[in-house]
């Protein structure tokens, strides 16, 4: 398999590449009568895309979405949703000089040795392009989800480099380009990136992801574990090196004593867990943490080789971010809320029939 799907009853394969003529994606397996119009898709492709702000890259694509089937007189009909974006800023000169070469911390050098051939403009399917499409299933998604279930799946920047958030306000992430909790500190942000972009490098980031209104049950045993699917679905983001589910790699340093998320008939007294518990939801905020690397796409020369195994210095041309994080919340809320509309399919197909189990804490 060439693994360009995604999903077991809501499966999304997207197709296309950076500077090819369009990009796309294939839902199937949605359920019928779902309110759905083309100008939906606007609100978070605009969060995702580049050129809205000057922190991100100044490419500027219209990202139209195009409804190609699935949907009649505005609802899905169950049948396969077909969805085309056409590419309108391609600026593959830029990629010129290392048609020949590898750049160095990319995807080159590995689908060279993969398929004996690669599209070195933009980066071709390893693009972060392709993650538009993502974004625009899971508008699918998000709806389905909030209107059967009341879910609601946020995202936020919790890191840029060494600087963390010394607030959080959740009416304050929209308000700034960079998904920020804490509103005092946006000025100092927008001084650091303008700087880092000066200097020609880039930065890592920690983007995390909050799905509330989960009720418990959702998840497999075993092989199909709810933070199974969801760490995979993270970790396929472009640039991700990092996924935790809770607490993660914190609960390192806890003990069992303050750990476990003690539960009474009020509620849950923590939740380290992530809302997940042997892969099943346990009806708590499901919370999952992604670490981003600093992108390889950088102004400063780097060494590497080029196809006849000779070494080269290589520079990065082109229009690129200097933190891929600060777009990628947006696309990490896109692969929770797949994974979270694939598992309330596939519950539904299970257990349907189960009903509520008593005693249900709140």
């Amino acid at each position: 398999m060439s693994s360009n799907s995604f999903g077991k009853l809501f499966t999304v394969t997207t197709f296309g590449e950076s500077h090819g003529p369009a990009i796309g994606c294939v839902i199937d397996g949605c359920p019928p009568g779902l309110a759905i119009a083309a100008e939906e898709f606007r609100g978070d492709l605009d969060r995702r895309a580049t050129g809205r702000s000057r922190y991100t890259s100044q490419r500027h694509e219209a990202d139209e979405v195009e409804i190609l089937s699935g949907v009649y007189q505005g609802r899905t009909t169950g049948t396969p949703i077909a969805l085309l974006i056409r590419n309108t800023d391609q600026r593959s000169k830029d990629y010129g000089d290392i048609v020949q070469s590898f750049r160095p911390g990319h995807a080159d050098y590995t689908y060279w040795q993969k398929y004996g051939i690669r599209d070195p403009r933009g980066g071709g399917r390893s693009s972060a392009r392709e993650t538009t499409m993502r974004v625009a299933a899971a508008v699918v998604a998000k709806k389905w989800l909030a209107e059967h279930h009341g879910v609601r799946v946020r995202g936020y920047l919790a890191q840029i480099g060494n600087v963390v958030p010394d607030a959080f306000d959740w009416d304050v992430v929209e308000q700034n380009p960079f998904f920020w909790p804490d509103a005092a500190q946006v000025p100092a942000l927008e001084s650091y990136i303008n700087a880092l972009r000066k200097s020609g490098d880039s930065v890592g980031a920690r983007v995390n992801v909050v799905a509330d209104g989960v009720p418990p049950g959702w998840g497999e045993p075993i092989y199909g574990k709810l933070d199974g699917d969801l760490a995979a679905a993270l970790m396929s983001i472009n640039a991700v090196k990092g996924v935790e589910i809770g607490d993660g790699f914190a609960a390192v340093a806890q003990r069992g004593s303050g750990h476990r998320d003690e539960m009474g008939m009020d509620g849950f007294a923590s939740n380290h867990a992530g809302g997940i518990l042997g892969g099943i939801s346990s009806g708590q905020p499901v919370v999952a943490s992604i670490a981003l690397k600093p992108t390889s796409s950088i102004l400063i020369p780097g060494h590497s080789v080029n196809l006849a195994g000779e070494p080269v210095e290589v520079v990065t041309k082109g229009r690129h971010d200097p933190c891929v994080g600060i777009r990628a919340t947006p696309i990490a809320e896109a692969m929770m809320a797949l994974v979270l509309m694939d598992h309330a399919l596939r519950h539904r197909a299970q257990c349907g029939d189960v009903g509520a189990v008593a005693p249900r804490i709140p």
